[in-house]
């Protein structure tokens, strides 16, 4: 599917790694900025219950009345639950632990697949006016994940630069392919961007050198490194473009956003 025959809309990506720790969240939360400061009007879909992309973009457990959760069980409108952040063009749609349940009450719902699929796809939300949505998933290949991969055109898939990197990364794919099959035949992969990036480190280096051979053009040149504003912007409440603007982790995340949207439409693999 082409850029120019989506139908209106944004296009929407979900943020996916069945692994934990490999930087999903703040890829959501930073790339969504990076899109955000270049102009673009960005969503972030906070759709892990540990709500960790809530709280750092500056929304309290207290302020989050409504949730995705909400949305997804309640048919509560997206406009509802969508709060502003402290960043110019960038909004959450917070998450809670409620949605730790959302699998085994969903388990009965004939559509429990598209339910995120469906909440994005009402009238309304093209008048929103967004030009991406970022769907932050949780670490598991989980019913959440699903409903992601189900309302998403392409999948974004951070890849941590430690060993085992690539292991897990074939049943990403197999879960992927199934969406596209049973679901969802128009779903891409946006790429693969190495996250915790240590250019002195030889296993950095190594897992890169395999990442490229295994992957060739859906790894990202960019590279985010391992730095120390990335891991404490959040503590903040902040993006890292926020916390240290000028820092190494802005550089990357600023760079990304400008690779992804030079290359305009993911693969189909």
């Amino acid at each position: 599917m082409s850029e120019s025959h989506r139908a209106p809309g944004p296009k929407i990506i979900a943020v996916a790694n069945q692994k934990g720790g490999v930087g999903k969240t703040t890829t959501a939360i930073n790339l969504g900025a990076a899109l955000a400061e270049d102009g673009r009007k960005v969503l972030v879909i906070d759709l892990d219950p540990q709500g960790n992309a809530s709280t750092g973009l500056g929304i309290d457990v207290a302020d989050r009345e409504k949730s995705t959760y909400d949305l997804l069980l309640d048919d509560v409108p997206l406009g509802d639950i969508v709060r502003p952040t402290n960043f110019e063009n960038l909004w959450i749609a917070p998450a809670t632990t409620d949605l730790s349940s959302a699998d085994i009450e969903l388990v009965t719902n004939e559509r429990r697949s598209f339910l995120l699929h469906d909440a994005l796809r009402q009238p309304a939300v093209t008048t929103y006016g967004y030009d991406h949505v970022l769907i932050d998933c949780p670490p598991s290949l989980n019913l959440l994940t699903v409903n992601a991969m189900v309302a998403a055109h392409s999948v974004l898939v951070p890849l941590q630069s430690e060993f085992f990197a690539l292991e897990g990364l074939s049943q990403l794919m197999l879960t992927l392919r199934e969406v596209r099959q049973t679901a969802n035949p128009g779903l891409r992969i946006e790429g693969v961007v190495l996250t915790m990036y240590d250019v002195r480190n030889n296993l950095s280096q190594q897992v890169e050198e395999d990442a490229r051979d295994a992957l060739g053009d859906l790894v990202f040149q960019t590279r985010v490194p391992r730095n120390v504003r990335i891991s404490e912007a959040p503590s903040f409440s902040q993006t890292v473009l926020e916390y240290d603007t000028t820092s190494k982790g802005s550089a990357a995340y600023r760079a990304l956003a400008q690779e992804m949207l030079a290359r305009g439409v993911g693969v189909t693999v």
